[in-house]
């Protein structure tokens, strides 16, 4: 798949954040595409590129300032060394960019990966601007989002999942559930953590990923028009 989008800087109050930002060819919605625990490595970028090709705008913010790595405990040591504040100043200057794109015509959501998508509920639960959250398989440990003002949220998650498997999904439900939250949660049969990840071979599970990313442009064009 041949690349669009593009790397970008934004500013937050004088500090210079970067991300690569893929432009739909007409106006409409956009989302904040949020890493894996790697980094803002190819395979999110090209996640940010299909959208664009689905005519949504997305803009995927880089929280490691320019690291990535391939290897597991590097990542667990850049994950558990991102500082929640400085999270929700990325978030805050993609929410700001994509508000000044000229082809962002409907609303705001947000889509993450594992670590991503525990941060995408924090953002959604942050930003009032974000109107739809979607959470793949989403774990962070020092990440509490205020799930009271969690706005529509959809969740993907794995059948076989030591990170986010059934008792924590579960768990997130009830929370949800109590607080009135909307929320829709899909488990795939025959699945483990990262399914989405076409760069991961071991784990990937193409049909469950398709049909994934279907009922996200599906969700996200509903609650973002």
């Amino acid at each position: 798949m041949e690349g669009m989008g593009r790397s970008v800087v934004m500013d937050a109050g004088g500090v210079e954040l970067h991300g690569w930002l893929a432009e739909a060819d007409s106006p409409g919605p956009a989302v904040i595409v949020i890493q894996e625990w790697w980094g803002l490595v190819g395979h999110i970028r090209d996640v940010a590129d299909r959208f664009a090709q689905a005519r949504i705008t997305a803009l995927a913010p880089d929280f490691y300032q320019g690291r990535a790595t391939e290897e597991p405990d590097e990542a667990g040591s850049l994950m558990m060394a991102l500082e929640v504040p400085h999270a929700a100043q990325v978030i805050q200057a993609a929410v700001g960019r994509l508000a000044e794109e000229p082809k962002v015509s409907g609303g705001i959501g947000v889509v993450g990966f594992c670590m991503g998508g525990k941060l995408a509920m924090y953002a959604a639960c942050l930003a009032p601007e974000i109107r739809a959250c979607v959470n793949f398989y989403g774990i962070h440990p020092n990440v509490h989002p205020d799930y009271a003002k969690m706005p529509a949220l959809l969740g993907h998650f794995a059948e076989e999942d030591a990170y986010a498997g059934p008792a924590e999904v579960a768990e997130l439900s009830r929370t949800l559930a109590d607080l009135n939250r909307p929320h829709e949660f899909h488990t795939y049969p025959g699945t483990k953590h990262a399914f989405f990840n076409s760069d991961r071979p071991a784990v990937h599970h193409p049909e469950a990923a398709e049909l994934a990313w279907q009922r996200t442009l599906d969700f996200f064009r509903k609650n973002l028009a």
